[in-house]
């Protein structure tokens, strides 16, 4: 009854220049994920109002010769928001019917790992896959699919000792309805004369 959030939000999507350059100029819509380590399923993935986060994974990335970043106005519509409490047993049946699934298939339950870079639990099959269910059921129940995924990724190493602050913690969006974006744009920087409205 309350997963449809109500106000737009800004996204911010990492990606090499010519990513951006087909985007921006020439019009083109950024092309959905579909690894299976996609830890809130396939879909567009988009840093929830941190052009700081998106810019320094685009540094970062491997993938990735010339960073840019790509600005978006997003209607998250009717999401999945892991933020929520009421997800969790959402999460719980989508967990109960891939067990099964894979049990009938005789295959094992895909299993969540840390990358070879950080300790961090990063390439997340397990959570890909009971995400994937969630909207398999749906579509096969003839259910109202999701428009879209929310969650808290919690990475990197503390703030300061003993903290629980997590020096890359972020909310991360996955956009599974494309007509969720209204709009693509090319991030403005501060003008620091100015104050922040």
């Amino acid at each position: 009854m309350y997963s449809k959030l109500p106000n737009l939000v800004l996204g911010f999507h990492g990606c090499d220049e010519t990513v951006y350059e087909q985007v921006i100029c020439q019009g083109k819509h950024l092309k959905q994920s579909e690894n299976s380590y996609d830890w809130l399923g396939h879909g567009i993935y988009f840093w929830e109002n941190s052009y700081e986060r998106a810019w320094d994974w685009a540094q970062k990335s491997p993938k990735i010769e010339r960073p840019a970043v790509i600005g978006a106005v997003i209607d998250l519509g009717k999401c999945l928001n892991l933020t929520d409490y009421a997800s969790t047993e959402i999460l719980k049946r989508g967990y109960a019917i891939l067990q099964l699934r894979c049990q009938n298939a005789n295959q094992e339950i895909p299993k969540n790992k840390p990358s070879q870079r950080t300790s961090d639990i990063l390439l997340r099959d397990l959570d890909c896959a009971v995400i994937q269910q969630i909207h398999d059921f749906h579509t096969l129940h003839n259910i109202e699919p999701y428009d879209s995924v929310r969650g808290i990724f919690v990475e990197g190493q503390p703030i300061y000792p003993g903290s629980e602050f997590r020096e890359k913690t972020h909310v991360q969006l996955c956009i599974v309805n494309p007509n969720c974006i209204k709009g693509y744009s090319q991030p403005l920087q501060r003008d620091k004369e100015y104050s922040l409205p």
